[in-house]
Formats: C-alpha cells, sequence, structure tokens
C-alpha cells in the first residue's frame, strides 16, 4: 500500500494553481472539469512528476469552513512539505511575499516553519 494522494482544501482552484505553481513550484498534473467552475485539481513535485499528486480541494463542503478556521486558529498546519533547507526555502518564500506565522524553528530533529497558503490553510515546511 502507498499514498498516491493527499488533499488540501482551497477558497479558489484558480489562486490556489497559480500560488501552488507559480510560488511554491510545484507542477500542474492533472485539471479534470467538472463542471460549475470546479476541477479535479492536481499538483506534483517536478523532483517526482509521478509521485504523490496533491489535490487541490474546493473548499465549499459546510464542515470544511469551520474546521479549517480552528486550525487556523490554533495555528496548526494542514500539511507538511518536505525542503532540503527550511531557511534556504523561507527565504526563498518570503522573497515572494509569503506570509510566515512561524519563523524557521529547531524542533529538536527537524526544523520547521509555518506560512499562510493564501487559500484557507497553513502550511509547514521541515527539514531533517
Amino acid at each position: 500500500m502507498k499514498i498516491n494522494l493527499a488533499s488540501v482544501f482551497v477558497d479558489d482552484q484558480a489562486k490556489a494553481l497559480r500560488f501552488y505553481t507559480e510560488v511554491l513550484g510545484f507542477a500542474k498534473k492533472t485539471d479534470i472539469p467538472l463542471g460549475d467552475g470546479v476541477s479535479w485539481l492536481t499538483v506534483v513535485s517536478p523532483e517526482q512528476p509521478d509521485g504523490v499528486e496533491l489535490v487541490l480541494e474546493p473548499a465549499g463542503h459546510p464542515a470544511v469552513k469551520p474546521f479549517r478556521d480552528a486550525l487556523v486558529g490554533d495555528g496548526i498546519p494542514w500539511t507538511s512539505f518536505a525542503v532540503d533547507d527550511v531557511q534556504q526555502e523561507y527565504e526563498r518564500l518570503v522573497a515572494a511575499g509569503v506570509v510566515f506565522t512561524q519563523p524557521p524553528t529547531d524542533m529538536g530533529p527537524v526544523t520547521t516553519a509555518v506560512f499562510d497558503d493564501t487559500c484557507g490553510n497553513l502550511i509547514q515546511i521541515a527539514a531533517q
């Protein structure tokens, strides 16, 4: 068994696609229109184009908003992305206008930082 999809709920798929590709550096993998302006939309790491896909999932379900608001309110990231160097990635993303809620922080065996993805989520980056 292996993971092939993970999801992040987004307020606006077009905005999310721009952020996740143009700012974070992921590559669009799948974009299948489903009607009503919604798509099955996934991105992947360009380093692993056949690896795990991240679904940019529309956040329309009524349970999503209170759940995400609670996570953001408590400073809890929705998910975590691996990077080689948290400080270097932090500096690159800050220069691109990304807002961090937690700067690079040594957490023992890992270093983490947390940013706002502009689509309703906090996302963590981490390196060992």
